[in-house]
């Protein structure tokens, strides 16, 4: 029988297990789409046990804890760290043919050397009292969790009103081998429809000194801001979409319109809506193109959908599911708009209901120009489909309809410092994928081809994108 987790878990072939152990391996983490926070990083973070490291903000875990029949009180609510951690390493057998069971495991083997432990209720307190020990270690701060997984770049996600003063702080210090930038996320302009709309704009204006009394004076103040970002060592911004619709251009005056009455409080159409959402996202989209940024599209979640989980626990806590709305039309239509401007930047899309991936991947395929190698990209299996089958389904399609050498990889998309072993995961499932087929005859018997792919895929290719050293 083949052991848990064993050094070749995934491997079924002498290819996949060269590819593998010396070729993805020892790469460098790129990581240009996570969710951490920059202070906990410019700060170097400690943490005092694994209960908070693990379970403080990782919706992947809570959802499953509640499944399990957790109490909300053992997953967001008041009980404290380890009581909440044994109640997850007490569930912790019921997790079998989830990811996080693999994570879970991967991210105790990895980052504190507990190889062959498998995490029960018997085991619980012999883990936590030695992850205790290790945590007061420097290889265990926010950093040394980084270092230990070899990652040299973190793009965090940040609103336009963050000052970025932490990111600034950081490269001031400029810690050897690694690199820390931010991401533009200007989700809460897109959105006028939202009661949070009208407060964030005031914290624009405060932040970017600039009065926004309608359509204009927005595009000024964003446009400000991603130039603050730029500034930063910025090079994406990201958006999360619940969905796109078709409409069409508006005139200044309608989107006027709409900014003023959705800050006043007033009730405004969903045409109305989306017509304001379209057209922020084709101006930030020149402005991006402008600045040689990459521009990332997540589309398709069905956002909070359970009132009180939203009540007592807040956003992104698990109350989130897949979206199944048509896509094709409208992310068309969108792309289509910047590029007979020739104004489309280097665009990642994101489709987070997986029937949509043919739709990602042909799209993408629309609006390649010849400028670079995949100028138009699908991202990697997202959120709910970044598990075996999702990954490998999504890189199957992406092989078969589109380019899978230029593809960009992993990234961790997580607010926990211990999600890197994620990318250890991906790899190793890339590698029996080509494995598999250089040993079937569907690739050539080149081991420098089979290397190179290996290669660009695990890290020259998201490298190059990001200005990374070692990049194509």
């Amino acid at each position: 029988m083949t052991r848990f987790l064993g050094p070749d878990f995934l491997l079924e072939t002498p290819t996949a297990r060269r590819l593998f152990h010396d070729v993805a391996k020892p790469l460098p983490i790129v990581d240009f789409h996570n969710h951490l926070s920059p202070q906990d990083i410019a700060q170097d973070r400690k943490w005092d046990n694994l209960g908070e490291l693990w379970l403080a903000h990782d919706h992947y875990k809570w959802r499953l804890m509640r499944w399990a029949g957790v109490p909300e009180s053992h997953v967001t609510g008041s009980a404290d760290f380890r009581t909440k951690y044994d109640a997850f390493a007490a569930i912790m057998p019921r997790l079998v043919g989830n990811p996080v069971h693999h994570w879970s495991h991967l991210e105790l083997w990895r980052h504190f050397g507990l190889e062959g432990t498998v995490l029960e209720k018997s085991t619980a307190a012999r883990v936590w009292d030695a992850t205790a020990e290790q945590l007061k270690t420097p290889a265990c701060s926010a950093r040394g969790l980084l270092r230990q997984m070899n990652v040299s770049y973190v793009a965090t996600t940040d609103d336009p009103c963050d000052t970025l003063e932490h990111h600034i702080a950081f490269a001031a210090e400029a810690a050897e081998g690694l690199r820390m930038v931010p991401t533009f996320r200007p989700d809460p302009a897109l959105y006028p429809e939202a009661e949070t709309f009208a407060p964030w704009l005031d914290r624009l204006e405060d932040v970017s000194g600039i009065w926004i009394s309608g359509w204009d004076d927005l595009l000024t103040a964003l446009i400000a801001r991603l130039d603050h970002f730029r500034a930063c060592g910025a090079s994406a911004a990201d958006h999360g979409l619940n969905g796109l619709d078709v409409t069409a251009p508006a005139p200044v005056t309608d989107l006027d319109d709409i900014l003023v009455t959705a800050r006043r409080g007033a009730a405004i159409t969903q045409e109305q809506a989306s017509a304001f959402r379209n057209a922020l996202l084709v101006e930030l989209g020149r402005a991006y193109a402008a600045r040689d940024m990459v521009m990332q599209l997540h589309i398709g979640p069905l956002r909070n959908t359970r009132s009180r989980l939203l009540q007592t626990a807040g956003r992104d806590a698990g109350g989130d599911s897949l979206r199944d709305t048509p896509l094709a039309d409208a992310l068309n239509v969108f792309l289509d708009r910047l590029d007979r401007d020739n104004a489309l930047p280097r665009t990642i899309l994101y489709a987070l209901d997986p029937t949509k991936t043919p739709v990602i991947v042909t799209t993408a395929g629309n609006f390649q120009d010849g400028s670079l190698a995949g100028k138009v990209q699908p991202g990697t299996a997202w959120w709910f489909n970044d598990q075996l089958d999702g990954m490998e389904t999504q890189m199957r399609v992406l092989a078969q309809m589109g380019l899978f050498s230029t593809f960009l990889g992993m990234l961790t998309d997580s607010r926990s410092f211990l999600s890197f072993p994620r990318h250890e995961y991906f790899r190793r499932l890339l590698c029996k994928m080509i494995g598999n087929w250089a040993e079937t005859g569907h690739l050539p018997d080149d081991p420098g081809m089979l290397e190179n792919l290996v290669h660009d895929i695990c890290f020259r290719n998201a490298a190059g994108w990001f200005g990374v050293a070692g990049g194509n």
